[in-house]
């Protein structure tokens, strides 16, 4: 008897001990449903305008057309100036400025703005951006900016005209320096429902959020791997900011990711997924050295040999090869099977890059390969 309660207190125990490592695992892979999904029309807004920075300290652009903007606005600014020739170069730039609206902006908001030069100003520093409007691609004006740029780093410079200088400085920011005009209207959804976007395009992530919708608070349905469609509850009809809320900060279970390597060939960055897989494969890591070394001789003529006397050159080649290393993979090895066998034979990133890239062409690489 005592045998047998031993081995019921053993059971209990690995089923108490499998419960909470499920529970961990599945702690670790929720996420609210606002860290996963935007909804639908709900996007920033993009303005551009063409403006003018005055105030430089002979680092502007040398551009006629610079010239011919001063004038204009100093005309409209009631100031009459016969020819453009007379506004001194380099004391003003031609520049293009830029701004991201955000949804629900309201008339009064402020955001910030990118002051690019367009011409051959060497530097914005210490300029002042004069009035611009920003205007949308339909040509309606969004939002006016203006205000001193700010830059990043700093130039320096010396007698003889030498130089230094950190950062770029013909890009600037006018932090809070466009004023939104009028109100940026956003619909959210349609009479009944409304449409969940995913940030990252996933059916089985998809499913998931619209299963957990469906069971705790209205019904959902995906329409795709990336659109889920949701019926808004007539109660909240007229309050659908209230709604949004409750829906946003749900919990769902977060499917694993697709396998996927990452190569940046110009860095030598290799950043492997968890989930990636190998099928039977052997790889061989190995290398030959060539060394090639040149010997400048004169070559001296034997007497009364009527021969002259010449500069040669002679080479030695030399040819090192490294031992090669083979490393055999079984099926389903897994990331850190891979890692582990790589170590091994002891690979740079370059030589890395290459054998992932030749196990993928051999089929042998169970993962999606992405170079950027």
């Amino acid at each position: 008897m005592k045998k047998i309660w031993t081995a019921i207190l053993l059971i209990a125990m690995v089923i108490s001990q499998t419960s909470a490592v499920n529970a961990i695992v599945d702690v670790a892979n929720k996420a609210r449903i606002k860290d996963l999904v935007h909804v639908k029309g709900v996007r920033d807004n993009q303005v551009v305008g063409y403006g003018i920075v005055v105030g430089l300290q002979n680092t502007g652009d040398n551009s006629r057309h610079t010239q011919m903007t001063a004038q204009q606005m100093l005309m409209n600014l009631g100031t009459v100036i016969d020819q453009a020739n007379y506004i001194q170069k380099g004391a003003a730039a031609a520049v293009i400025v830029t701004a991201t609206i955000p949804p629900f902006a309201k008339n009064g908001d402020r955001v910030d703005v990118t002051v690019s030069a367009m011409a051959d100003a060497k530097s914005l520093r210490g300029g002042v951006l004069v009035q611009t409007q920003l205007r949308a691609p339909n040509g309606e004006i969004v939002a006016v900016a203006q205000g001193p740029l700010s830059l990043g780093g700093g130039a320096s410079g010396a007698a003889g005209g030498s130089s230094t200088r950190s950062g770029v400085s013909t890009t600037a920011r006018v932090p809070g320096g466009a004023i939104i005009e009028r109100d940026i209207m956003t619909e959210i959804g349609d009479e009944t429902s409304l449409t969940l976007l995913l940030d990252k395009a996933d059916y089985t992530e998809a499913s998931k959020i619209a299963k957990a919708i469906s069971g705790a608070l209205t019904p959902a349905r995906a329409l795709d791997g990336s659109a889920i469609e949701v019926t808004i509850p007539a109660k909240f009809l007229n309050n659908r900011i209230e709604f949004l809320s409750i829906l946003e900060n749900m919990e769902v279970t977060i499917p694993e990711d697709k396998a996927k390597i990452v190569i940046n060939e110009r860095t030598g960055t290799v950043v492997i997924g968890a989930n990636v897989k190998l099928a039977p494969a052997a790889i061989a890591h190995g290398g030959i050295t060539v060394t090639i070394k040149a010997r400048n001789e004169i070559s001296q003529p034997n007497a009364f040999s009527q021969g002259q006397t010449a500069g040669v050159t002679n080479a030695e080649i030399e040819v090192k090869e490294e031992k090669a290393s083979l490393v055999e993979m079984k099926a389903n090895s897994t990331l850190g099977d891979l890692v582990g066998a790589l170590n091994t034979i002891g690979v740079k990133p370059t030589d890395l890059i290459a054998i992932l890239q030749a196990l993928k062409s051999s089929g042998s690489l169970n993962a999606d390969l992405e170079i950027i």
